[in-house]
């Protein structure tokens, strides 16, 4: 299927690895020019010349989505260098960190505000910033697309990660008040909903890439989580979730705003 994005030009967070990182070479596959940030400038690198090497085009906008003034100078250069952004992909974000490795979340009760700042700053506050600087654009060429990588916490709440939860619920919530009040301007807005996902850049551990049933018990018992998993014997991979979210950017979506669709082999089923 001709997604008929060819030429456009994303903006992808985050995408130095991982999920980020196959969206982005996923949409350079369809022809779209992708600008890839990530906070570490070597990650940003490394998938332009994964991109280049393909024979597409991309640049490399390192920069702190936290931190405005240098989400709006990366954005900037990403469209001197490419053109106009007509896709945003908010894909950075971050957990809870475990007190010890391979241990349980704290409480709510056991965090402090410091625990919380990380989670809402790049969570909410990254989005933020992305969203208000790319939007005026795409209202003004009438035609956008933008689509937040959330979690199912934000969707069902898990104990344990009740801040993560609050933050990527408040991920959802935007997007559906974006999306009404730009629809008006065919700027479409939706969520894509994950649970674990198994990538290269971890290298330990049930999410590692060479992590099986077999070899680590952990992943057995989390398989069972996840309905499509018990059969598929596997995770949801970066591979599984690019697909959705390049449909979601495309005008093949144009029919489709303010959703919520998850892509966590039934973890979460609404």
């Amino acid at each position: 299927m001709d997604l008929q994005i060819s030429g456009r030009v994303a903006f992808i967070t985050g995408a130095g690895q991982g999920v980020g990182r196959r969206i982005a070479l996923t949409l350079a596959e369809e022809g779209v020019k992708v600008a890839v940030n990530d906070y570490f400038a070597e990650r940003a690198e490394a998938v332009v010349a994964e991109i280049h090497a393909a024979g597409g085009q991309a640049f490399a906008a390192p920069a702190d989505i936290t931190d405005k003034a240098s989400i709006d100078a990366a954005i900037d250069a990403a469209v001197a260098a490419l053109g106009s952004i007509d896709i945003l992909v908010n894909n950075a974000g971050v957990t809870v960190e475990r007190r010890a490795k391979g241990g349980m979340a704290p409480t709510f009760l056991e965090t402090q505000p410091d625990d919380w700042e990380k989670i809402l700053d790049l969570n909410i506050w990254g989005m933020l910033h992305c969203c208000h600087k790319v939007l005026p654009g795409m209202k003004a060429r009438h035609w956008g697309r933008i689509v937040n990588i959330m979690s199912e916490a934000g969707r069902a709440g898990e104990a344990r990660l009740a801040v993560y939860s609050g933050a990527k619920a408040a991920m959802l919530g935007f997007a559906k008040a974006i999306a009404q009040e730009h629809g008006r301007d065919c700027i479409n807005v939706n969520t894509v909903a994950l649970g674990a996902v198994s990538h290269e850049g971890i290298k330990a551990g049930p999410l590692a890439p060479d992590a099986t049933p077999e070899n680590n018990e952990r992943l057995g018992k989390m398989l069972g989580a996840y309905p499509v998993a018990r059969g598929l014997q596997r995770l949801c991979t970066p591979e599984d979730v690019a697909p959705i979210v390049c449909l979601l950017a495309s005008d093949r979506a144009k029919y489709i705003t303010g959703q919520s669709i998850g892509c966590s082999g039934g973890f979460v089923m609404l």
